[in-house]
């Protein structure tokens, strides 16, 4: 059994045995290593020759599910950072200093809401990659008239918002797939990662694919891909593309040595 496999195992018992009713919540540590691997990745910088990844992470959790966490808090956190440092090193990121993870109350977060802040920081305090200042990481959503939190991505795990949600966003926005020799792949309606890990929501059985080479989800009016800092990079209608990028209806799109055309449905 590999690492991760097993860190994701020693979560799920921390969940179901003796601390069980702990998490009795809609956050539970599972969904929060998933989505902190998700944020791992989305924040990747691209150096000459190596891709670093945040190391510091704030988790914001709404009153009722940190309570929930009481007593147990600091052993959900040590098997988050290993989960986080396991999939850096499935990856191949590079991280600046150790990994660490803490937990924050936020009082205008609900019962299953939470948030997630990244960042790359050297064991010196400094935001940095190869000796210069890091950019920020990209804003997808602050939490309301806060500016000290940071650019601080927005989850809900409740169906109560989840649900209406990913239902309105469906009924105004096409869906998206990528037609891949004579397969017709369709995406999630909120975006997903193209790439040769299992992992991903479009899975390429390519060796010049990168485990999570790309990732497509709907940006302003239509749909956008971003590379994800893959080895062979990404071409739009035979142009190499550099961060995010507008996609059409009948696009081409080579990932590796794979050829799909992006389609609307």
């Amino acid at each position: 059994m590999n690492l991760l496999k097993s860190v994701e195992n020693t979560i799920a018992r921390l969940v179901e045995g003796s601390f069980g009713r702990a998490f009795r919540s809609e956050v539970r540590p599972m969904e929060l290593a998933r989505k902190l691997a998700r944020e791992m990745d989305a924040h990747r910088t691209v150096s000459v020759s190596r891709v670093y990844a945040p190391n510091e992470y704030v988790v914001w959790l709404s009153p009722e599910d940190r309570d929930r966490y009481g007593g147990v808090e600091g052993e959900v956190i040590d098997e988050l950072c290993a989960y986080l440092l396991e999939h850096a090193r499935r990856e191949d990121l590079i991280l600046a200093g150790a990994v660490n993870v803490s937990f924050e109350t936020d009082e205008r977060l609900t019962l299953g809401e939470f948030g997630i802040q990244a960042q790359l920081v050297r064991p010196d305090g400094q935001s940095a990659v190869d000796g210069a200042p890091a950019p920020p990481a990209a804003a997808h959503e602050r939490l309301p008239d806060e500016e000290e939190h940071g650019k601080t991505m927005i989850y809900s795990t409740s169906a109560r918002v989840r649900g209406p949600v990913e239902a309105a966003h469906a009924q105004r926005a096409p869906r998206a797939l990528l037609s891949v020799g004579g397969r017709r792949l369709l995406l999630p309606p909120t975006g997903g990662t193209v790439g040769r890990s299992r992992d991903c929501d479009v899975v390429l059985d390519d060796t010049g694919i990168s485990r999570r080479h790309a990732q497509i989800r709907p940006g302003g009016p239509g749909w956008e891909i971003e590379d994800l800092g893959s080895t062979n990079g990404v071409l739009v209608n035979g142009q190499p593309i550099r961060g995010r990028h507008a996609l059409h209806a009948g696009d081409h799109i080579e990932f590796g040595s794979t050829d799909a055309r992006f389609e609307l449905a």
